[in-house]
């Protein structure tokens, strides 16, 4: 079984063990990483670059802009079940290694951070092609805190690397997965995005090229 398929067959595997939130069960035949030490020390932030800016899925008490150092966002995965098929894939964003990011950080109470951590593990997990991490953001006031988020696994087979703009055109406005056009998960993060004001060069000019 080459890579490919032994990621795709983890793939469909989880996808047979749904449950009513339409999320993996949790936790997957194959074991997941454990969340990042330390997460449930003190206060609970989590940064969110992508679908979570807007379906963030869980509950929290506030939310502001914020950035992260270190990564970018980036569409840089490739999609085989949400936003895409195995024979057609789409692409969805990861946080690649350089420069910084611009998100929103969602502060979680005490009471909600183990729900709130084994929601976002089965969410983002489903494949390993993510992995957990435990950064230093710095909210929009320059107040700097810890956040959970989740970078991408440049060794892992859904890695797509770095695509031109012609290529994610392309991609994005032909793949359709279980949860709809890929071209609506990247205009509705775009929107928000630029709802918040937080600037995004290559999804605005692939935004227009869709």
């Amino acid at each position: 079984m080459t890579t490919r398929d032994a990621a795709l067959a983890h793939t469909r595997e989880a996808m047979r063990h749904l449950t009513d939130d339409g999320l993996p069960a949790y936790p997957p035949p194959k074991p997941w990483p454990e969340s990042p030490e330390g997460v449930s020390d003190g206060e609970l932030w989590v940064f969110g670059y992508g679908s979570l800016i807007w379906n963030p899925g869980f509950p929290h008490t506030e939310s502001r802009t914020a950035r992260l150092y270190g990564y970018h966002r980036r569409l840089c995965v490739w999609s085989w079940e949400y936003r895409g098929t195995a024979e057609r894939p789409g692409l969805v964003l990861g946080l690649d290694r350089g420069g910084s990011c611009q998100g929103v950080a969602f502060r979680v109470e005490d009471s909600d951070k183990h729900a709130t951590v084994a929601y976002l593990l089965r969410r983002e997990l489903t494949t390993l092609v993510y992995r957990p991490l435990r950064a230093h953001i710095r909210l929009a006031s320059g107040r700097p805190v810890r956040a959970l988020t989740f970078v991408v696994d440049p060794t892992h087979y859904q890695y797509a690397g770095h695509l031109d703009t012609d290529e994610l055109r392309s991609i994005v406005s032909s793949a359709r997965g279980g949860r709809g056009p890929n071209r609506d998960y990247v205009m509705n993060t775009y929107s928000h995005l630029a709802e918040l004001g937080i600037p995004c060069p290559r999804l605005t000019e692939l935004a227009a090229a869709l």
